[in-house]
């Protein structure tokens, strides 16, 4: 049995996605080991987090600054007439490193796994209609965008919330593409090797 401390972090640990019972353990016990000047960088940082990191008001990514809108957002140089639409902050980032892309993003917040209302009030909808329609009323000085990409994992879940949002979207009569084939089903943007995914950006297709 761990102390009662020690399970508590655990147990914490625990609530990270995709780490166990075991890995969060052998994270507890690496920090026991840990000098404490490190100790206490790592405790300063995490309080910074919470402290310094923010959400950008259109795109919904996490950013640090005194700027109302993140670094990709206030960019004079990046394409106001292109939106790409992800699931998740780590997928964003993906695509930025391909160098490939040079529009906006939208953070979504997840996928669907059915059409259920609970489902998908969960997601960032009606967020995202409010600032494809209205991108002046978030600070994004645009005149409307001409293409929006469905950048949305290949998963069964991805797939679902690509049909639902294709739906959304067309009686805005606003051009939508999709990644191109190049990327395994059932795979994620975050897990893809830069070649593979800027093939899919560059050859997406309606």
């Amino acid at each position: 049995m761990y102390s009662p401390l020690i399970q508590k972090i655990i147990n914490l640990f625990s609530k990270f996605p995709s780490i166990g019972p075991k890995t969060a353990a052998r994270f507890v016990f690496y920090l026991t080991k840990m000098p404490k000047e490190d100790f206490d960088d790592l405790i300063n940082s995490l309080i910074e987090l919470k402290e310094k990191i923010k959400l950008c008001p259109f795109c919904f990514n996490f950013f640090e600054g005194e700027n109302e809108l993140c670094e990709i957002c206030s960019s004079p140089l990046r394409d106001k007439k292109t939106l790409c639409i992800v699931e998740k902050e780590t997928d964003l980032q993906s695509i930025e490193n391909t160098t490939k892309y040079n529009g906006l993003y939208f953070v979504l917040g997840g996928t669907l796994s059915n059409l259920r209302k609970k489902d998908i009030e969960k997601l960032r909808i009606q967020e995202l209609t409010d600032r494809i329609k209205e991108p002046q009323k978030f600070n994004i000085s645009t005149n409307g965008f001409e293409e929006i990409i469905l950048a949305i994992n290949p998963t069964p879940e991805g797939e679902a919330t690509i049909l639902y949002l294709e739906r959304l979207l067309k009686p805005l009569n606003i051009k939508i593409s999709k990644l191109a084939k190049g990327l395994p089903i059932g795979g994620e943007l975050e897990y893809a090797d830069i070649e593979t995914l800027s093939s899919a950006l560059e050859n997406r297709k309606e």
